[in-house]
């Protein structure tokens, strides 16, 4: 796993200075510097457009990673490349006629509840194409091994030209329309960065004849639309759908600030993703089982233990960290401890995701995915009007709980490989007897000092003990490696 853990060590440090920002951005600046309508609104576009984004992608990202091993020569590679750049204009050009024609409806079922909404229909749609081309210009630099700079861009980038632009807000140099506006252009830009750093990696030979294989690249770049929409839809039905159902829409800015606190643990999960996704590829491709069997088991023990420790801090600092925020904010603090739960069980599943999309049974996951995105639409409408946005967190975490299960018996079932150990027990086991032990103990200190020290404190008894354990071989190398032991 020598390549997975040296560019996922860059990217989770690249990651963390992203949420970094984005902390400072989520729980500070927008909660200063805009109204909460507004900051409702900013999300509510964000989530509508993340659920857009695998329509406008039309699955080709996921689909470069799949095939593009597959081919051998520079003239098949070539036009390939060539098909995945132009086939997404085959939904993009016609949605974009669709919206034209019927703006005025779409229009008024957004703002059905928040007339807010009204005049940003149409950025929705440029948010969605721009993180559409991102994502297959990624994937462009991806399947070179190439992937730290597009991890600084797809999550430091954008966050500090918003932090910017925040500040811009608070100096009057910017109204919120204009801001709003200056968002979208963010996106925008960062895409044509992503594009020419893709080119550079390797320049595009266009060539315009027969692919081999088309139709099963068809047919699995269509497939790609449903799984990426039933991914995003798990990911952001929850904001979209608050802001729909509810008449404040500044629940949904109270909200997100819970859901970005619980997904800092999904962070280390999202930087090896982007080397797993090829390097699984690369692995079924070649049929070689036993490479892929070491890859689930070793990535999801080291996802686990790591992500532990996030979770470990976040529960342990949550009372502290609520103290420091806006009154009205607080209400999320039952989301950020159920929906940490579902993220926790997420990365303890390794490369699993990359196991199914790339593999011949992709066709029965997506089945699954589009079941459970049904489910959890159901259980948000059922949990949402009793609940408000406590429900809605339920929800998620019911919906990613039974998605989870599903794949885990089901790789098992087909590949007769399963990613848990003893080792994984240790950990759950651990986790337990820390947070029992240090979560009603804190410094009788102000807020953010105790949130320092207690981590401090908390993370060096953590690590020794996994040290000690020695619950993840590759962990342990990487301390002995930078402790020099």
């Amino acid at each position: 796993m020598g390549i997975v853990l040296d560019q996922s060590f860059k990217n989770t440090i690249s990651t963390y200075i992203g949420f970094g920002i984005g902390a400072i951005n989520t729980l500070f600046l927008y909660t200063n510097f805009l109204k909460d309508d507004y900051y409702g609104l900013v999300a509510f576009l964000l989530s509508a457009a993340n659920i857009m984004m695998p329509f406008m992608a039309f699955g080709v990202h996921n689909a470069i990673i799949k095939f593009y091993s597959s081919f051998k020569t520079k003239t098949s590679i070539n036009s390939f490349l060539t098909l995945m750049l132009f086939l997404p204009l085959l939904f993009i050009i016609p949605i974009g006629f669709i919206g034209y024609v019927s703006y005025e409806g779409i229009a008024s079922f957004l703002a059905k509840e928040n007339a807010i909404a009204d005049d940003y229909v149409w950025h929705i749609f440029v948010l969605a194409v721009a993180m559409a081309y991102f994502e297959i210009f990624y994937s462009w630099s991806k399947v070179q091994m190439r992937t730290v700079f597009g991890n600084v861009m797809k999550e430091i980038f954008h966050r500090a030209c918003i932090m910017l632009l925040l500040f811009s807000v608070y100096l009057k140099w910017l109204t919120v329309d204009e801001f709003i506006l200056a968002l979208v252009g963010v996106y925008i830009l960062r895409t044509m960065i992503m594009k020419l750093y893709a080119y550079s990696v390797r320049f595009p030979s266009f060539r315009i004849q027969k692919v081999e294989n088309l139709s099963s690249i068809l047919k699995y770049a269509g497939l790609m639309i449903i799984a990426g929409s039933v991914a995003m839809l798990i990911l952001d039905i929850d904001k979209f759908m608050i802001g729909v159902m509810l008449e404040q829409i500044e629940q949904v800015a109270y909200y997100s600030v819970a859901i970005f606190i619980a997904t800092v643990i999904a962070v280390p999960q999202r930087a090896m993703h982007q080397i797993m996704m090829p390097l699984t590829a690369k692995y079924l491709n070649d049929n070689n089982i036993q490479a892929l069997e070491d890859l689930y088991k070793r990535s999801s023990i080291s996802l686990l233990a790591i992500s532990g420790l996030i979770f470990l801090l976040i529960i342990l600092n949550i009372n502290q960290l609520y103290e420091i925020l806006p009154d009205e904010f607080t209400g999320g603090l039952f989301v950020v401890l159920i929906v940490s739960l579902a993220k926790l069980f997420d990365n303890s599943l390794g490369n699993n995701n990359a196991i199914l999309f790339n593999s011949e049974y992709y066709k029965m996951v997506l089945l699954f995915g589009v079941l459970l995105a049904i489910v959890a639409i159901v259980l948000n409408f059922i949990f949402i009007p009793v609940y408000g946005i406590e429900g809605s967190a339920i929800a998620t975490f019911l919906a990613v709980a039974i998605y989870n299960t599903v794949k885990i018996v089901f790789v098992k079932y087909k590949l007769n490989m399963q990613p848990f150990s003893w080792s994984s027990l240790k950990v759950l086991v651990l986790l337990t007897f820390l947070i029992m032990l240090m979560y009603f103990w804190d410094f009788p200190f102000h807020p953010i000092a105790n949130i320092v020290l207690k981590s401090v404190l908390v993370g060096i008894i953590y690590l020794v003990l996994i040290y000690k354990l020695d619950i993840s071989e590759d962990i342990s190398q990487q301390i002995k490696k930078y402790l020099k032991l």
